[in-house]
């Protein structure tokens, strides 16, 4: 019998899949790829055309370094997308395509997406 941690896997897997059939990035218009772990929150943007992240950040960036608390919480993950949004526009980037990895968007995911828009993102 598996385990529920490999069933959850399999399900997360299974609607990644489904998600990145429709979705790709391109120079103009990057994937914002997010991938959440019990600690932390990732977030890149993609290049899919030429296969290179264009812009990265996460709650180790060295920007970051200065967040007080747990860095694997929402009030965290709201400062990675602030992060990654600020990035982003550094690099006259302005709309992406999001790409929640298979992840339920609510949460830790949401808060992310949402400090995104207001920083100036646009999805």
């Amino acid at each position: 019998m598996a385990n529920k941690t490999s069933e959850r896997l399999r399900s997360r897997i299974r609607r990644k899949k489904s998600i990145r059939k429709k979705l790709a990035g391109t120079a103009e218009r990057p994937r914002l790829s997010v991938f959440r772990s019990t600690n932390h929150i990732y977030a890149q943007l993609i290049d899919d055309d030429s296969g290179r992240t264009i812009v990265a950040a996460s709650t180790l960036s060295p920007e970051l370094a200065s967040h007080d608390g747990h860095r694997g919480n929402k009030v965290a993950a709201g400062a990675v997308g602030t992060l990654l949004a600020e990035k982003a526009k550094a690099s006259s980037i302005v709309s992406v395509v999001f790409d929640r990895n298979g992840f339920l968007f609510h949460g830790r995911v949401k808060a992310l997406a949402d400090a995104a828009r207001e920083a100036g993102l646009k999805f």
